[in-house]
C-alpha cells in the first residue's frame, strides 16, 4: 500500500566546501544515453528519452501542477530530491497520493536548514544575505556528498523543487552562477539527470536567463483557458544533443501525467 511506503531523508551535513568528486574533471566524457522519465509518451516524443548528464529546466506556469512532473521522474530510478520550499515529509505524502512508490527517494531537506530552527521552531530567514549564502553552501556541500555516495552509479536523478528558491534569495548573482556551475558539473561528471523546477513570472529575468541559458534541455509549461476549458500543454524548445521537438503536447494531472495525443482540429 502507497502509505506503507518509505522514503530515505538525507540529514543536513556540516557546512563544507563541495566535495572533490563533485568538482573533478573527468579525463573521458561519459557516453551519453536515453534514460527514461517513466512518462512513456514523453519519452517517445524525446526520441526515446532524455540524454544521460542533462540538466533539465522545468519552466511552468504557477498553476500548472507541473511539480507532478518531478513525482513521475522519482519513479524511474534512484532520485536525491532537494526540496526546499515545503517540508519532505508533505512532499512525500503527495507523491504516494499518486499512487507512486516513494522507497527510492533520499530527500534533502533545505527546507528545515533554511526555516527552521534545531529546537523546531519556525524562522524569518528571507532575505538574510548572510543565512541565504549560507543555504547555497549548504546545498553545495549536499552535492558533493551525493557525488561521492554514488560514484559509480550514474542512473540517477537530482531534482530541485523549486529551482525558483535559489533565485529568489538575496545573494549576488555570481553565487547563483556558482551553484548552476556545480549543479552542471556534477551531472556531467555522474553522466545521470538533474531536473530545475522554476515557475515563469518570478525572477529576476537576466538571472533567469543565464540559467536557462545553461541547461540543456527546456520543458516549457503553460496553462490556456477560454470560456469553456482549461488546458495544460507542454513544449521542449530545448534539447541539446537532439533536434528539439516543436510539437505542442495536452496533458493532464490524473494518475500522474497523461498525455494527451489526439490533434486539435481546427
Amino acid at each position: 500500500m502507497a502509505n506503507e511506503q518509505t522514503a530515505t531523508l538525507l540529514k543536513p551535513q556540516p557546512q563544507a566546501k563541495v566535495a572533490a568528486a563533485a568538482e573533478k574533471v573527468v579525463e573521458k566524457v561519459p557516453e551519453r544515453i536515453n534514460r527514461t522519465t517513466a512518462i512513456p509518451i514523453l519519452d517517445r516524443t524525446l526520441g526515446g528519452g532524455l540524454p544521460s548528464g542533462a540538466v533539465v529546466y522545468i519552466f511552468a506556469d504557477a498553476k500548472s501542477m507541473a511539480e507532478v512532473f518531478l513525482y513521475q521522474f522519482t519513479q524511474a530510478r534512484k532520485t536525491y530530491y532537494f526540496s526546499n520550499e515545503r517540508h519532505p515529509k508533505y512532499v512525500m505524502r503527495d507523491i504516494q497520493n499518486y499512487g507512486f512508490k516513494a522507497d527510492n527517494i533520499v530527500f534533502v531537506d533545505i527546507y528545515s536548514a533554511y526555516y527552521i530552527t534545531p529546537h523546531g521552531e519556525m524562522v524569518d530567514n528571507v532575505g538574510n544575505e548572510f543565512v541565504d549564502a549560507k543555504v547555497v553552501e549548504f546545498t553545495e556541500s549536499n552535492l558533493g556528498k551525493i557525488a561521492s555516495e554514488a560514484e559509480g552509479t550514474m542512473d540517477i536523478n537530482i531534482i530541485f523543487d523549486s529551482f525558483s528558491f535559489y533565485l529568489n534569495l538575496n545573494v549576488n548573482p555570481g553565487v547563483i552562477k556558482r551553484l548552476m556551475n556545480v549543479i552542471y558539473e556534477t551531472t556531467k561528471n555522474m553522466n545521470c539527470l538533474s531536473f530545475l523546477y522554476g515557475l515563469k513570472d518570478t525572477h529576476e529575468k537576466n538571472l533567469e536567463n543565464e540559467i536557462l541559458k545553461s541547461c540543456d534541455a527546456i520543458f516549457d509549461i503553460e496553462i490556456e483557458s477560454n470560456s469553456d476549458k482549461i488546458s495544460s500543454r507542454i513544449s521542449i524548445p530545448k534539447l541539446r544533443g537532439k533536434a528539439p521537438t516543436s510539437e505542442m503536447l495536452k496533458f493532464r494531472v490524473g494518475e500522474g501525467i497523461q498525455i494527451d495525443t489526439t490533434k486539435d482540429i481546427a
